[in-house]
């Protein structure tokens, strides 16, 4: 299948799509906030661009697409049938990026969590999660 839109017309689609304050995001900050935690938003200091950071307790926090991530075993990961080629290279480029910033984090001393979209189904599962990774409220 051929894209029925002319290049610069995709580029300007794609150019509007966010990278932050997405629903799965705004979810989490939302829960952790009414749990009592206290978080820095997207330090640019940091490999990745963290989406939580904990700077007191040395943890940071990713939410991930599931899509946009290529979360092993999910459903939401369906490479699209047009183009192919590009996708795959595409979202293999951004979970090579991501295991790149995970393990600079680890080596700078940040511990890491990642939360899935497809997480967010279980809101109580993900809030326990959440509460073992980052302790208690300081």
């Amino acid at each position: 299948m051929v894209d029925t839109v002319t290049p610069q017309v995709r580029s300007a689609i794609m150019a509007r799509v966010k990278s932050k304050g997405m629903k799965p995001e705004m979810r989490v900050r939302r829960l952790l906030h009414g749990l009592g935690y206290r978080y820095r938003l997207h330090r640019a200091d940091l490999p990745g661009r963290p989406d939580l950071v904990f700077p007191s307790r040395r943890k940071v926090v990713f939410v991930n697409g599931c899509f946009w991530h290529l979360h092993e075993g999910c459903d939401h990961v369906r490479i699209p049938s047009s183009n192919q080629d590009y996708w795959i290279a595409k979202l293999n480029r951004n979970r090579a990026r991501d295991e790149r910033n995970l393990a600079s984090l680890e080596e700078a001393g940040w511990e890491v969590m990642t939360v899935w979209e497809c997480d967010l189904r279980d809101v109580g599962a993900t809030a326990d999660r959440l509460t073992d990774f980052l302790g208690e409220k300081i």
